[in-house]
């Protein structure tokens, strides 16, 4: 990148901005100046942050894209997308008037515990001001929240605000390994004091108003689909491959269960019946990412960077509501350690005997199996590993399209099955196929339930229906929708890598499909729409 690049100091303003509003992101990323930072969710502060970023979209927009080289012309795009997002969500969507989540997450510490990226002091002390700070984060909430809120809304951030002293505990905990307790407890226990009448407050003030009111809308969405993804396809034609995509899979699972003569209920009843002891989970998943791993490298698939090692440990608490399981990955800027944590979500001691059994059915090994491949090998943990090694500008190491990371994990379930996984039985494949179904209804319940007017329990059905999910799974899945319009980013992701495979993959990279690969995984986390030209441009 010469000298005389000039994209190269806006650049850097805008992302210093972006921090400003997002310094948890920050952190996550790896860039530790901005430990224990809170943001500043009052009216007046987010305004002039909007104001100052229209100012960087200005001044961005000056800068004519043919004196840029090709890859920075990319760069800009994605420089103009990190702006416009969050825009989005304080202007358009006004997240911050309807959703206690976004207040309840500024109090997540799972960087500082699960990273050993610096002294156990000093990231006690980012704790310390994280917990110290909170307070201040939530009164902001009961000034600007306006209700009535979205009922869904108000119930996870119920959920998770009962989980978030567990969470703190925890803080207390690992400080007390360095004899450090004493600095966690006071600010601890003030956290959780103003955290206790937060939560008060949603449970007998709001949550008796709040209404189903949770959709985007037709306009909204589709200008969502732009600042997130870079997306400018019609939705109707995201629905069409979405239900086709649905259609071909229900066919394939169907030709398996005529094959072994039996109904498909019946096929998918035999995977989960056959799932481990809820105390067996974690070593289970233990032992299943040795495998993937192992798979990954012998057959070829993709460039395991050194060092890899991936932690599977249990989902805290605060996150159990919103997660199966999940990878915390290495930050791009974090150069200390390589580890990812993979968690899962077990057992929760709390539900029915029931609910218990339902949600170990929907952990059976071969789906946790195909978990893992998403989560760990070759899916996010491979590809974050090689975000950290072949990024090459500051956009880059920020920028994270979804559909470019879940799409990517979710081709590599596909992909594994394709390589030969659990070869010389069907159950692989019925579990890849499982997932598959599952994500396309992600994609069909987004639309529908922020665009046609769905309600939770038609969404429900849907994946109760064509994705043949027990009743609790179904439900969360559903609810996840209606604050997670993005998750339909799975199959849209996916249909696109494989579509590039088809028409790259023989011309450009000799049909090696490690090549192929590490030339995806060589693109960082661009929107999927850039695809084809960054893999084709990165060919060797």
């Amino acid at each position: 990148m010469a000298p005389s690049d000039p994209l190269l100091p806006l650049e850097r303003e805008i992302v210093d901005h972006l921090f400003l509003l997002l310094p948890g992101t920050a952190v996550a990323l790896g860039v530790h100046e901005y430990d224990g930072r809170l943001p500043d969710f009052s009216t007046a502060a987010t305004d002039r942050w909007a104001t100052a970023a229209d100012a960087l979209l200005g001044r961005l927009e000056t800068i004519d894209p043919g004196t840029l080289a090709a890859d920075r012309q990319v760069d800009r795009f994605l420089l103009r997308l990190l702006l416009e997002s969050p825009l989005f969500d304080l202007r358009v969507s006004r997240d911050l008037e309807r959703n206690p989540m976004d207040y309840l997450g500024a109090a997540y510490l799972t960087s500082y515990l699960v990273r050993d990226y610096a002294p156990v002091a000093r990231r006690v002390a980012a704790m310390v001001r994280i917990l110290a700070g909170f307070p201040a984060v939530l009164e902001q909430a009961r000034r600007r929240l306006r209700g009535p809120l979205p009922r869904p809304f108000v119930e996870l951030a119920l959920t998770i605000g009962d989980g978030l002293p567990t969470h703190f505990a925890e803080a207390e905990a690992f400080a007390r390994t360095a004899g450090l307790a004493d600095r966690v407890e006071g600010p601890r226990r003030a956290a959780e004091q103003a955290l206790g009448a937060f939560v008060g407050w949603l449970r007998a003030e709001e949550l008796p108003r709040a209404t189903a009111d949770f959709a985007l809308g037709s306009e909204r969405f589709e200008r969502f689909l732009f600042v997130r993804e870079g997306i400018r396809t019609p939705v109707e034609e995201i629905r069409k491959a979405g239900a086709a995509d649905l259609a071909r899979n229900q066919a394939r699972l169907t030709e398996i269960a005529r094959a072994e003569q039996v109904a498909v209920p019946q096929l998918l009843g035999r995977l989960r019946d056959d799932h481990p002891p809820a105390g067996e989970l974690l070593a289970t998943a233990r032992a299943l990412v040795e495998e993937a791993r192992a798979f990954v490298t012998s057959h070829d698939l993709a460039t395991v960077p050194s060092p890899a090692v991936c932690r599977v440990e249990e989902t805290p608490a605060f996150g159990r509501a919103l997660s199966t399981a999940s990878m915390n990955p290495p930050g791009p800027f974090d150069n200390q350690a390589a580890d990812g944590v993979y968690y899962v979500t077990l057992v929760d001691p709390a539900w029915t005997p029931q609910q218990q059994e339902e949600w170990l059915r929907s952990m059976n090994r071969t789906l946790l199996r195909n978990i893992t491949v998403h989560e760990v090998y070759p899916g996010h943990y491979l590809q974050f590993l090689h975000l950290r090694g072949s990024a090459t500008s500051l956009a880059r190491k920020v920028y994270s399209s979804s559909s470019f990371v879940e799409g990517w994990a979710h081709y590599c379930e596909q992909l594994a099955i394709e390589a030969g996984l659990g070869a010389g039985s069907s159950a692989a494949e019925v579990g890849e196929l499982e997932d598959a179904l599952l994500r396309d209804c992600r994609l069909l319940a987004s639309i529908g339930l922020h665009t046609d007017g769905w309600s939770i329990e038609r969404a429900t059905e849907l994946f109760r229906t064509e994705a043949h999910m027990d009743r609790l799974p179904a439900e969360r899945e559903a609810i996840r929708g209606t604050f997670d319009p993005g998750y339909f980013c799975y199959t849209l992701g996916k249909l696109a890598i494989l579509d590039a495979r088809r028409r790259l993959l023989a011309p450009k990279f000799g049909g090696s499909l490690r090549r192929f690969h590490d030339a995806v995984l060589r693109a960082g986390c661009p929107p999927i729409g850039l695809l084809d030209e960054l893999v084709a441009t990165s060919a060797t």
